[in-house]
């Protein structure tokens, strides 16, 4: 599944469309330690967090995963949202806890 297709799935709501909608999501990682997702995040990963702030959007950068899915109504700070336009880092959204977030999409995977 790509990006694109995480997006058209109509289950989250879409809070930025990046510019690598076509990267393929390879896992799923929950996590709002952010210093547990910078050392173990998984390279092509939806990372599912309740951490809207624009910390979140380096980390995302720095360990490639694929796009943020903010859980529990989670939304990006005003500063984060800015970065991630800037950025053109996609960000989801749902009001859904982390660990149905997670396997909705883990279960997409097949």
């Amino acid at each position: 599944m790509t990006v694109k297709e995480l997006i058209d799935s109509g289950k989250f709501e879409v809070v930025n469309v990046g510019a690598a909608t076509d990267t393929k999501i390879t896992d799923v990682f929950c996590c709002d330690l952010l210093s547990i997702a910078m050392s173990r995040g998984i390279e092509g990963a939806a990372w599912v967090t309740v951490m809207g702030n624009i910390n979140t959007l380096a980390v995302l950068s720095l360990t490639d995963m694929s796009c943020i899915v903010l859980a529990e109504g989670t939304n990006l700070d005003q500063a984060a949202k800015a970065k991630a336009i800037e950025q053109k880092i996609t960000v989801l959204r749902t009001d859904e806890p982390e660990f149905k977030a997670g396997l909705y999409i883990h279960g997409k995977l097949g």
